[in-house]
């Protein structure tokens, strides 16, 4: 029996896969960072993930810009929730996005199963913001949800 690579390099047209890896590393689109500023967004992931640093639960919510100049694009939001702190700041951004769920902290199965709802009620509703994406004092970024409108 043939190894795997093997079978692949049968099955898969690597000729042409390298020159589609030529052709794209000339035709490369180049993303700069997203300044601070205010973009229209949509929420494609919120979920409570571990971190890779720590393996501590932490808040994950990836915006993406739908228009202007940094369109297709995304901010991404993380908050640590291992302080009463960081959940709170967690809770004020996810109430501002105006899902119709109740936030509150009970435990992380609760939390998880309610950041799920959050997710469903705003892709149900086709809910998206106006983001004001800015940095704080201390060179923090901050989050503020500014406008929520429907796109249905």
């Amino acid at each position: 029996m043939a190894n795997i690579w093997e079978k692949w390099d049968k099955n898969i047209d690597t000729a042409g896969l390298k020159d589609d890896v030529k052709k794209a590393a000339e035709n490369k689109q180049e993303f700069k960072d997203v300044p601070k500023g205010k973009y229209e967004v949509k929420i494609t992931k919120l979920e409570l993930k571990a971190s890779k640093k720590a393996d501590e639960p932490m808040l994950a919510c990836w915006m993406k810009i739908i228009a202007g100049e940094y369109k297709g694009q995304y901010v991404f939001y993380y908050q640590m929730l291992t302080t009463g702190f960081g959940i709170h700041v967690a809770n004020d951004f996810l109430r501002s996005l105006e899902s119709g769920v109740e936030i509150d902290f009970d435990n992380f199965k609760q939390y998880n199963d309610m950041l799920m709802d959050v997710a469903e009620a705003i892709e149900t509703e086709k809910l998206e913001y106006v983001l004001d994406y800015g940095e704080n004092d201390k060179g923090y970024k901050t989050y503020k949800i500014e406008d929520v409108f429907s796109d249905s």
